[in-house]
């Protein structure tokens, strides 16, 4: 049984919400906010944080209006358009079409935490030395990430279709 295209975005999506929901609640349930577990040295640490803002933390400290309109309103408004444009650019590359549904994916599953929680929990952090660490992330970033490297990539090096005039 071959799945349409659609029903394969749609279900793509579903999956990158699961995971990170899933993780998200075993990381709240297992996890004291005050408690870095190092999994790999200092290398890979768990700790569960709540993220108010956006990236890094980025507007955790705007007011509430404005908060609502950058961290939820737009986001809301950004993912419906895109999850339209994927299900309805039937010319975009298969490729580019897994990368934006796994950002698609990403994005709903943060701005859900959002809406359900006030917050965005992160529990991951890895920590290569001083200059090369990142900020603490969850599986909805990893989805976003994935989905930007593989939509770069396909950008590079997956041939287009030739449009031919009359």
């Amino acid at each position: 049984m071959k799945l349409s295209r659609t029903t394969g975005i749609i279900l793509l999506i579903a999956f990158n919400i699961a995971i990170d929901q899933i993780s998200k609640v075993i990381a709240r349930a297992n996890i004291d906010p005050t408690e870095r577990i190092n999994v790999v040295g200092d290398f890979f640490i768990l700790m569960n944080v709540e993220n108010e803002g956006a990236f890094l933390g980025m507007g955790s400290t705007m007011n509430p209006t404005l908060k609502l309109i950058f961290l939820l309103v737009v986001p809301v408004i950004v993912l419906g358009y895109l999850i339209y444009y994927i299900i309805k650019n039937k010319e975009m590359d298969k490729w580019s079409t897994i990368a934006l549904s796994c950002i698609a994916g990403g994005g709903i599953a943060n701005v859900f935490d959002r809406i359900a929680y006030g917050s965005v929990t992160d529990f991951f952090y890895l920590h290569i030395n001083d200059t090369l660490k990142t900020g603490i992330f969850n599986v909805a970033d990893m989805s976003v990430t994935f989905g930007m490297i593989i939509l770069l990539l396909a950008a590079f090096f997956v041939k287009k279709k030739k449009v031919e005039t009359a």
